[in-house]
């Protein structure tokens, strides 16, 4: 039996963090704490492009089209959307969600979600408080895992005849 599973290290993998710029109050902590969390797994800052985008609903085309460059191993998707009094927010949320999980299928590419969604502005600022518990930094891990796993299935023998 072969086990397949992604490391903490990435060291030599290149990274692209699409940021929502809406809400950037939290935004901000959650590019901080994927940063922190690159960082600590080793990636160089240069191996790293910030790519910001007006607001969530926007993530996916950029990551879509930073994974079609072929530039990045992976891509970390940050944003923060908070529940108003309108269906607005169900809507951006599932058409985030769903763009990514597109993107990510249609390139190849792993796609992390950072994208909080939120009732109140104080859910928001809790989950990108300092540390390891910043959903800034757990997206930005995952996506060094996700990185290595790619990589490693890459080098798997082929099965056909």
């Amino acid at each position: 039996m072969r086990t397949i599973e992604g490391t903490q290290t990435a060291s030599g993998f290149r990274f692209a963090i699409v940021v929502s710029r809406y809400n950037d109050f939290v935004t901000e902590r959650l590019q901080a704490g994927a940063l922190a969390a690159l960082a600590a797994a080793g990636v160089r800052p240069d191996d790293v492009t910030v790519v910001v985008v007006p607001g969530a609903f926007e993530i996916p085309i950029a990551a879509q089209r930073a994974a079609e460059s072929g530039g990045y191993d992976a891509v970390v998707c940050l944003g923060c959307v908070i529940r108003g009094a309108t269906p607005h927010f169900e809507y951006i949320a599932s058409a985030v969600a769903s763009g990514l999980t597109s993107a990510s299928a249609a390139t190849g590419v792993p796609m992390t979600f950072g994208v909080l969604t939120t009732n109140s502005i104080e859910e928001a600022i809790d989950r990108a408080g300092e540390g390891p518990s910043n959903k800034g930094y757990e997206a930005a891990a995952a996506a060094v895992q996700m990185a290595s796993v790619v990589a490693q299935l890459a080098r798997q023998p082929s099965t056909a005849s």
